[in-house]
């Protein structure tokens, strides 16, 4: 028998971890594997918020079935979120409890529909509608584009606990430790990070609307959908999303280059070495066609400082790094300090290619750009160290 998880009096996780799972959205690689969080409300009114993905039925019924047992249904379940890896099982829970019923905004309601075909025994709430489940009470505000537009949020009344569906979420598995003080957090930190910009990052905006809207709430723990139970340190959470939100970064520099035969990766490494010799210890550098854009988009998140460098293919950017700008412009990237540097033999492009990705974003152009012929000499690598010195005067402004 599975062992039940208590979250608090008589509230309950019954999450499972995907460990088989290698990309996340098709697109994501989850080399830790992910986890889809549930909750039960043990209460007059069972309350379940939220479901998890739909190759996972058997052992999620089992760990319902483990806390209600086989003769009490379920009244009521949360729709936070329609996204297919929270609502993959509301098809199955409807067959084995008829009569439950399906809480949602008028946005989710309507997905329901699209989605299953389902119109009966929903229960649409407005902003700040509140539902009693006995000695709980679930209060609910919409949390838009954070990160679909029918994305909302649960506020347990009575012990302050917020349901947040996929904000504060991460990736990687729950490895035996359910809650922040039972994890690395410094891994989680790092996984929530990649999530956080490869999954929320466009819409910072919307995360800044929702930290209003909520601003007042007393919140004692974080049960996001996805990664551990925030029950130490709920303030720490808040306060991550809250900078990357803001596109605030640490000191530090990412170097991101595109190379077919090599100069341009040594164009990279002499800049990494004058940042470094100017003091910043934090210089990531990395090879577009080797590191996936998930890793090097969540370090681009982490710091204030870019460099972009990529060799003319064709006449225009190297692919791996038109693929990685046009996801950045897709982001949204903004508040950086960005050099940009290209490479060519007999023809140029991929410079005006970076120039044109420079003005797309609202980020800060550190020097000049740099256009180099051939490999690097003498000249070329005394114009590099002067990109590297300016980009770190600017980040220490």
């Amino acid at each position: 028998m599975l062992e039940a998880v208590k979250v608090s009096e008589n509230v309950y996780w019954v999450g499972v971890n995907d460990r088989k799972l290698e990309l996340f959205e098709n697109l994501w690689p989850l080399p830790y594997g992910v986890a889809y969080n549930s909750y039960i409300i043990d209460d007059e009114k069972v309350t379940l918020i939220d479901t998890v993905e739909e190759g996972q039925l058997n052992q999620y019924m089992k760990e319902i079935k483990e806390i209600i047992g086989d003769n009490r249904g379920i009244d009521y379940l949360i729709v936070n979120h329609m996204e297919p890896d929270h609502s993959g099982l509301i098809e199955a829970l409807v067959k084995e409890f008829p009569n439950i019923k399906l809480v949602g905004n008028k946005k989710t309601i309507e997905m329901m529909e699209s989605f299953f075909g389902i119109t009966n025994n929903t229960y649409e709430v407005k902003e700040g509608d509140v539902i009693d489940l006995g000695k709980h009470r679930l209060k609910f505000y919409t949390t838009p584009m954070v990160h679909w537009p029918e994305s909302m949020v649960a506020y347990e009344e009575t012990e302050k606990m917020l349901f947040s569906s996929d904000a504060f979420g991460s990736f990687g598995t729950l490895d035996g430790g359910i809650f922040d003080d039972e994890v690395e957090l410094d891994f989680f930190e790092g996984e929530m990070r990649r999530y956080y910009s490869n999954i929320v990052g466009k819409y910072g905006g919307a995360v800044q609307r929702a930290f209003t809207k909520l601003k007042d709430l007393d919140i004692k723990r974080i049960c996001p959908s996805h990664g551990p139970i925030w029950r130490s340190y709920p303030e720490k959470v808040l306060e991550l999303y809250d900078k990357w939100s803001k596109y605030e970064g640490e000191e530090g520099v990412v170097i991101v280059y595109g190379t077919m035969y090599g100069n341009t990766a040594k164009i990279a490494e002499s800049i990494g070495r004058a940042i470094t010799q100017k003091g910043i210890k934090n210089v990531k550098i990395y090879d577009a066609s080797k590191t996936h854009s998930s890793f090097i988009i969540s370090d681009i998140w982490k710091y204030k400082g870019l460099i972009i460098g990529s060799s003319t293919y064709d006449a225009t950017l190297f692919p791996p790094v038109e693929s990685l700008i046009s996801k950045l412009q897709n982001k949204g990237i903004k508040n950086k300090i960005v050099g940009i540097f290209g490479t060519y033999g007999w023809s140029g492009g991929s410079l005006k290619k970076l120039k044109e990705f420079v003005n797309s974003i609202d980020c800060q152009l550190a020097y000049k750009p740099l256009d180099i012929k051939h490999s690097p000499n003498e000249s070329a690598i005394n114009e590099c160290i002067k990109l590297a010195e300016d980009l770190v005067n600017r980040l220490r402004k």
